[in-house]
């Protein structure tokens, strides 16, 4: 039996993120000792452990509810599993194609700047509104 504390470092998550994932229902509540503290079983740890890993991969909460329950199921087929993974995939190719945009946005940018006073800087200038964007606008 492991105390919260003890549960925090060994799956490296804050104590106050743990009764976190109690109060939304993704880790059970533990059993209380005689002085009325958390005690955490093996079982916590290890959904813990699982909780933080799908979390650093990025999962959602919903996805790791998700996921979570189909482990439980298992002897069932693992489609499910693998349609919620695929989507999170999709869901990291997209912001990493976002980003790359972004990369080259800023790039460009970047090599707008002439080394001058800030009256002349291309990058102020290309952040600043345009003179038609102003009575569009309003």
């Amino acid at each position: 039996m492991l105390a919260i504390g003890a549960l925090a470092r060994a799956t490296g998550t804050k104590v106050e993120t743990i009764r976190w994932y109690e109060r939304v229902g993704l880790l059970p509540h533990p059993a209380r000792s005689a002085g009325n503290y958390r005690s955490y079983g093996a079982a916590h740890l290890a959904r813990l452990s699982f909780i933080r890993r799908a979390r650093d991969l990025g999962f959602s909460l919903e996805q790791i509810r998700a996921l979570l329950g189909l482990a439980e199921q298992r002897d069932q087929p693992c489609e499910a599993v693998d349609a919620i993974a695929r989507t999170h995939l999709e869901e990291v190719e997209r912001k990493i194609a976002d980003l790359q945009a972004l990369q080259r946005e800023l790039a460009s940018l970047v090599h707008r700047c002439r080394h001058g006073k800030v009256a002349e800087c291309g990058i102020v200038e290309a952040l600043s509104p345009r003179p038609d964007m102003g009575a569009a606008a309003g």
